[in-house]
């Protein structure tokens, strides 16, 4: 009998350590399904915005950080930190190219609405295209043009997402966002079972299999 695994990931697309979380989540899915082929895995990935205070048309981002952070070599250190950690699963952030921390609302809700309208695989292009337009490319993601033109590149038609962007910097809530209140990612599997932060692949997995185990003690 096929039985069915959730994964919903609360995520935000300025948290680097989001991207890294992906993948080692693709990374655990790929060894999950080799060895439990019965087992059907949806994932959804559910947007939380981190800096809902910020302006609509974000702020420098190197002044930022320098001022979360408190001086530029605790900047230098974090983001040294963040390259190794993003190395490790294949990954290059090239933060030189930020220029702006930008307002995520618009961004989550267009993600939203191409989920009702895409197919799975046009959404998951999308996501990689909105991170990489960030991490690889500096480009901002609160910039409307930007957010269309991805969309676009997708396969998406900017006129039945144009007006999911409001451009007023209004935060953006999304439904059941209060569960990633320790932080993201958050992996929450089979609605119970959650894993907080850029794990491992190897946690992530032992988190599928238990999940997995639950479904069939329950027959599901």
């Amino acid at each position: 009998m096929k039985r069915t695994l959730s994964i919903d990931v609360y995520f935000d697309f300025i948290c680097p350590w989001c991207l890294i979380g992906r993948r080692q989540l693709q990374a655990a899915l790929a060894q999950f399904k080799a060895s439990q082929p019965q087992v059907e895995v949806n994932v959804a990935w559910q947007g939380v915005q981190l800096l809902p205070e910020l302006p609509f048309n974000g702020q420098p981002f190197a002044e930022f950080y320098r001022r979360r952070l408190g001086s530029d070599q605790a900047v230098q250190q974090r983001q040294a930190q963040v390259r190794l950690a993003a190395s490790a699963v294949g990954e290059q952030i090239d933060f030189s190219r930020i220029e702006r921390m930008p307002n995520t609302a618009d961004a989550h809700r267009l993600l939203l609405h191409a989920s009702e309208l895409g197919s799975e695989a046009q959404v998951e292009a999308l996501l990689e295209r909105l991170l990489a337009a960030y991490f690889k490319h500096g480009e901002d993601l609160g910039d409307r043009a930007t957010l269309l033109r991805i969309a676009q590149a997708c396969g998406f038609a900017a006129n039945t997402l144009a007006g999911s962007l409001r451009g007023d910097g209004l935060p953006f809530v999304s439904a059941n966002a209060d569960i990633a209140g320790r932080g993201v990612p958050c992996f929450v599997f089979d609605d119970r079972l959650q894993v907080v932060g850029a794990q491992p692949a190897e946690a992530l997995l032992e988190a599928m299999h238990m999940a997995a185990s639950r479904l069939a003690e329950a027959g599901q």
